[in-house]
C-alpha cells in the first residue's frame, strides 16, 4: 500500500492526473500504513479526519459550496433544451449497478459502485459514506482516477460510434439576452424542485446552489471569492488525505477493490456512450442540426467533457466551434449528476428494503 500511495503520487506530479486529490490521498495512504504509526487508531489525526469531516459528511457539502461558486450557468440559461443530455449522461449509473448485482455485491455497495458513473467526485463520497463506508478509499479513487482519463475514454468512444458527417455538425450559437433575475432565480427554482422530488439529495443540491447564487447575486463577493478558493481548497487537502487514511492494505488489497476499478470503467464509458447515441437520436429527429458528440457532455466532468468534444469536431472541421454548446451541456450535466445522487439516496434504502 505504501507503494500503491508512491504511485497516486507519481501521476498526480509527473501526469498532472487530478492532483488536487491524488497527491494529498497518495500521502494519506502512506502515512495510515506505516506500522504502529495508528493514525487510523482512536485519537489518530486521520481518524479525527474521517469522523469529523467524512462521517458528518461536512467535506462534500463544503467543497460543492465552493463549486457552486465557480460554476457559470449562463450558456445553460441560454440553451435550457440541451439538459435533455444531462438525463442521458446519467444512464451509466444504472448499467454499473445492475453488472453490481449480478457479480454478488449487496444493494447498497451496488448503489454506491454505480454514482461512480455519475462522474462526479463530492457526490460518490456522498452516497458512498451514507451507504457503504468501507468502501470509500476505492470508491473514491476509481471516481477521479478515471475523471482524470475522460478524455482518453471519450475520444475513441466518440469516433466509433459517430459517422464523420455526424462529427462535421456546425451548431451556431446565438448569444440569448436574458435578465440577472433569472440567474438568480434558477438556484433558487433547482433547489426547490430537488428538495420535492428527492429530498435526501437536498445537502448536495442546497449546497451547490447556495455557492452560485452567492456569486450571481453580486453582494457577498468576499463569501463567494472565499468559498471559490480558500474553502474549497482547504476542504480538498482535508479530504484527500482523510480518504488516504481509509485506504489500509487489510481494506483495500482485495478482489472487491479490483472489481470496483472494473465496474468504474464500465460506468464511464456507458455514460459517455449512452450519452453520444441519445445524441445521435437527437441528430436524427432534428434532421442534422445537432451534432452528437455533445451527447458525451452531459456528464459532470467539467469542463474536460466539453472541451474534448469540441476539439473532437475540429479535428474533423479547424471551423466547427462546439465549445459554447458543449461546455452548456456540461453544465446541465453537472446538475443532473446532483439530481442522479439525491434520487439514489432517497429512494434506493426504499427499494432494497422490499
Amino acid at each position: 500500500m505504501i507503494g500503491i500511495g508512491t504511485f497516486f503520487i507519481y501521476l498526480a506530479v509527473k501526469k498532472r492526473y487530478e492532483p488536487l486529490l491524488l497527491l494529498p490521498i497518495g500521502f494519506g495512504t502512506i502515512l495510515v500504513n506505516i506500522p504502529y504509526g495508528e493514525l487510523m487508531a482512536p485519537g489518530g489525526f486521520l481518524k479525527f479526519l474521517y469522523e469529523f469531516g467524512i462521517i458528518t459528511d461536512i467535506f462534500p457539502i463544503l467543497i460543492f459550496i465552493g463549486i457552486g461558486s465557480m460554476c457559470d450557468f449562463g450558456v445553460l440559461l441560454e440553451r435550457p433544451w440541451l439538459l435533455i443530455f444531462a438525463a442521458a449522461g446519467q444512464i451509466g449509473i444504472f448499467i454499473a449497478l445492475l453488472v453490481a448485482l449480478l457479480l454478488g455485491f449487496t444493494p447498497l455497495e451496488s448503489v454506491a459502485v454505480g454514482i461512480i458513473g455519475a462522474m462526479d467526485g463530492p457526490t460518490a463520497i456522498y452516497v458512498t459514506s451514507k451507504f457503504t463506508p468501507e468502501l470509500l478509499g476505492p470508491i473514491t479513487v476509481c471516481a477521479y482516477s478515471y475523471m482524470a482519463m475522460v478524455p482518453i475514454l471519450q475520444i475513441p468512444i466518440s469516433k466509433a460510434l459517430t459517422t464523420r458527417k455526424e462529427r462535421l455538425t456546425r451548431m451556431p450559437y446565438k448569444r440569448e439576452s436574458y435578465s440577472k433575475t433569472i440567474r438568480l432565480l434558477f438556484p433558487l427554482i433547482v433547489t426547490l424542485i430537488t428538495g420535492f422530488i428527492a429530498p435526501k439529495g437536498l445537502p448536495l443540491m442546497g449546497a451547490l446552489m447556495l455557492g452560485n447564487f452567492m456569486k450571481e447575486s453580486g453582494v457577498v463577493e468576499r463569501l463567494s471569492k472565499t468559498a471559490e478558493n480558500e474553502l474549497a481548497n482547504i476542504t480538498t487537502l482535508l479530504l484527500g488525505i482523510a480518504i488516504g487514511g481509509t485506504m489500509e492494505a487489510e481494506r483495500f488489497l482485495t478482489i472487491k477493490t479490483l472489481l470496483i476499478f472494473g465496474l468504474g470503467l464500465i460506468a464511464f464509458s456507458s455514460a459517455l456512450a449512452s450519452g453520444i447515441l441519445f445524441g445521435k437520436l437527437v441528430y436524427f429527429v432534428t434532421r442534422g442540426k445537432v451534432n452528437p458528440l455533445i451527447g458525451a457532455c452531459g456528464v459532470s466532468a467539467f469542463p474536460m467533457a466539453g472541451r474534448t468534444a469540441h476539439l473532437i469536431g475540429r479535428e474533423e472541421d479547424p471551423d466547427n466551434w462546439l465549445l459554447l454548446n458543449a461546455i452548456a451541456t456540461n453544465a446541465g450535466g453537472q446538475i443532473g449528476s446532483v439530481i442522479a445522487g439525491a434520487i439514489v439516496l432517497t429512494y434506493a434504502p426504499i427499494l432494497s428494503g422490499l
